[in-house]
């Protein structure tokens, strides 16, 4: 249907974070003419029995199906005209239309409001003149024995321990069997690692009162932050049985062992190793604090407000929640608990769009070929490839986007002064 937009009558009220909301009213030719076009296109396609198809008087599809009618000419009625209306009025939602207000009759003008999000029109004013402090590296010996350690107890193996009574550190094997009234009593083995809380305390408590291979009867409490809520804070009878404990044993750190982690010359090439890795970790954690402190800056010196829309968009791409489903009690606490941190992140993405529009600072053909140079000289793989995996996985936006925001810091960086601690 072609609609003479002139005739629309449409007013548009701005209210908060972004939101739109048209009040919109379609004259009663119009909805008569509209309400005519859809009953003889539901005639035409009608097979009633003692009519010919496409033959079905008028008044036969009225009578049978005038509130299916009515439906089909209101929906097709708001579609049109608030199309029509968003288009004389310039405005591109970001968020699907809430209709509300609506009075329908056939006779009648069609009147309705329609409310939606658009994209926030930002504007920034000052860029630059922080003082911005980058976290020093430090402490790199201590987090290099740490490592270490972490690389032992991978390489270490699980032997049978000669000491009846479990302590922390100890992988015990377990049967628990859960106690009640219903006498269905089921009994599930265990295996894990006392003082890693993989079990609730109550029950590593319960083991350790334990030797290897005698059992108990216990009442534990589940804590009340337990995962599950139905079973925070309540008690259960279990009777535990003791299978066996085992002890780490631990590699020596030493040349053997280095040469065993993988292709090192020794104990000094290993830690020399580890000690480039988490310098280049520790400098992206100083670089994505500097970035963070920039931005948030930017945003105390310009504020502005993000629509809602945007903000439950980007915790759906985090949680997974949908229309389609209501989110659950766990859900909805999460998504409070995220909201704040959400909002300041959309606020960032926001400002490094804009900042990227306005300074010209979009990553180019060039520079992305330039990137995917360099990963494949890092990773030793055939360009060709590389490029066929980053377009196999939909990666080349994402990579256009690092190029983009990488050029976009390094410009707020020459704005202000960045401090080494």
């Amino acid at each position: 249907m072609d609609i003479d937009g002139t005739q629309l009558k449409i007013s548009v009220v701005e209210g908060e974070r972004w939101r739109r909301t048209m009040n919109i009213t379609v004259p009663v030719g119009m909805v008569k003419a509209e309400r005519l076009r859809t009953k003889g296109e539901l005639g035409s396609r009608l097979k009633i029995p003692g009519f010919r198809k496409g033959r079905v008087p008028e008044n036969v599809v009225e009578q049978r199906y005038g509130a299916a009618l009515n439906q089909k000419t209101l929906d097709k009625l708001i579609e049109i005209s608030y199309q029509e209306a968003l288009r004389q009025n310039g405005l591109n939602p970001i968020s699907g239309g809430e209709v509300d207000n609506v009075h329908y009759k056939p006779d009648e003008d069609l009147k309705f409001s329609i409310s939606f999000d658009v994209k926030p029109e930002i504007e920034i004013s000052r860029i630059g003149g922080f003082r911005i402090e980058r976290p020093a590296i430090d402490n790199l010996d201590d987090k290099i024995q740490d490592v270490l350690k972490r690389l032992q107890e991978q390489s270490g193996t699980w032997k049978d321990s000669e000491n009846n009574n479990p302590k922390d550190g100890n992988l015990v094997n377990v049967d628990i069997e859960k106690i009640g009234d219903d006498n269905n009593e089921e009994t599930h083995p265990y295996e894990f690692v006392l003082g890693k809380g993989e079990a609730i305390p109550d029950i590593e408590e319960a083991i350790k009162s334990l030797d290897t291979g005698t059992h108990g009867e216990f009442v534990v409490k589940f804590p009340e932050d337990f995962p599950k809520e139905e079973r925070q804070g309540t008690e259960e009878h279990l009777r535990i049985h003791l299978n066996s404990i085992q002890n780490l044993e631990l590699p020596d750190i030493n040349e053997d062992f280095a040469r065993k982690i993988g292709d090192f010359e020794g104990l000094d090439d290993l830690s020399e190793k580890i000690r480039s890795d988490l310098q280049s970790e520790a400098e992206n954690q100083a670089e994505s604090v500097v970035r963070s402190k920039l931005l948030d800056s930017i945003l105390e010196a310009n504020p502005f407000t993000v629509p809602a829309s945007m903000v439950d968009r980007y915790i759906e791409s985090l949680i997974g929640t949908t229309e389609e489903k209501s989110p659950d009690k766990w859900q909805e606490e999460a998504i409070e608990k995220i909201r704040p941190q959400a909002e300041l992140t959309v606020k960032r993405i926001l400002v490094v769009d804009t900042l990227s529009d306005i300074q010209g600072l979009h990553a180019t053909e060039e520079d992305i070929n330039y990137r995917i140079d360099e990963i494949a000289e890092k990773s030793g793989e055939n360009r060709a490839k590389v490029y066929a995996n980053i377009e196999k996985n939909e990666r080349m936006r994402a990579l256009g986007r690092e190029i983009t925001e990488q050029k976009v810091f390094e410009f707020l960086k020459e704005q202000s002064e960045i401090i080494d601690n």
